[in-house]
């Protein structure tokens, strides 16, 4: 964010056409998120085409009472239309294809089984079959460079059996990495999951306080949640709470970490990213870029 912010600065002259497109996506939904009707009734009537995009980009991956909030419709409607928007996909039998199963595993652990054939254009049974199949691959060899930017992506909003399939990695794999990065599930994820209220985690000792404190303006966030034996997004949520900022230095290191990182997604094909969980509990704060491990 801080990034587009810079190039905002500078005029369109320094946006690319895909930060372009996405940034006139933004402000047509933004028109409509905060024309007045915040706290009031949901829109209705026609769908605008930012609205589609949107829709299309998150059913499926997004719990539908978060997409309804941000688009200010009501959750009858945000399923209606999702289901409108997949009724048209031809149906599909056979062989799954590389691509089909990558989808596949873009949406598993987000949807359940009935909602992904919708999307892929597969009928349920064959879905549950080819979900079956994933868990008998299994591959133990080191994890790349990809597969640790998309594990840290998708860990806190699945399930580690979900996160197994996905990877074709055995559970103790899944586990040791997440324990490794110092990874834990999103607490949306959590209450979803157990029809829990919210989650508590130990209260923080003066010492944790001060080791904080110290440490979190020039170190990364990764290291510290190590030290601290606490997960990077607790440790990211107390010093936004505290009110710390990184250093300077430390901000264009990672700068340049999110830089690279972008062109890796977009190489993928997976930028802009999509949300699988509720942003008002992972959006970074103020004066921390999206840098994974800042």
């Amino acid at each position: 964010m801080l990034a587009l912010c810079s190039l905002l600065e500078r005029g369109p002259a320094a946006l690319d056409s895909t930060h372009q497109i996405e940034l006139g996506r933004r402000r047509e939904l933004f028109r409509y998120q905060w024309d007045g009707r915040k706290g009031g009734a949901p829109r209705k009537g026609r769908w605008t085409q930012a609205e589609l995009a949107r829709l299309r980009e998150q059913f499926g991956l997004r719990d539908e009472r978060l997409i309804a909030r941000e688009l200010n419709r009501s959750v009858a409607s945000v399923r209606k239309m999702g289901e409108d928007l997949f009724r048209d996909v031809a149906p599909r039998t056979g062989p799954w294809s590389a691509d089909e199963v990558q989808r596949l595993k873009r949406y598993l652990g987000a949807s359940t089984p009935d909602v992904i054939s919708r999307i892929l254009g597969r009928n349920e049974a064959e879905v549950r079959s080819q979900i079956s199949e994933l868990g008998r691959l299994q591959d133990d060899g080191q994890w790349t460079r990809d597969e640790l930017i998309h594990f840290k992506r998708i860990f806190g909003s699945r399930s580690d059996e979900d996160v197994s399939l996905i990877f074709g990695r055995s559970l103790k794999a899944v586990r040791a990495l997440a324990e490794q990065l110092r990874l834990a599930k999103d607490k949306a994820f959590i209450r979803k999951r157990n029809g829990q209220g919210a989650t508590r985690m130990p209260r923080w000792s003066d010492e944790e306080l001060l080791l904080l404190r110290q440490s979190y303006p020039s170190t990364a966030n990764l290291e510290i949640a190590r030290r601290l034996g606490r997960s990077v997004k607790s440790v990211v949520s107390k010093a936004q709470h505290m009110g710390l900022r990184k250093d300077p230095v430390r901000l264009q290191e990672m700068g340049r970490e999110n830089v690279s990182v972008r062109y890796q997604e977009r190489a993928q094909g997976i930028w802009p990213r999509p949300v699988d969980q509720d942003e008002s509990e992972t959006r970074p704060p103020e004066g921390r870029s999206l840098a994974l491990g800042g």
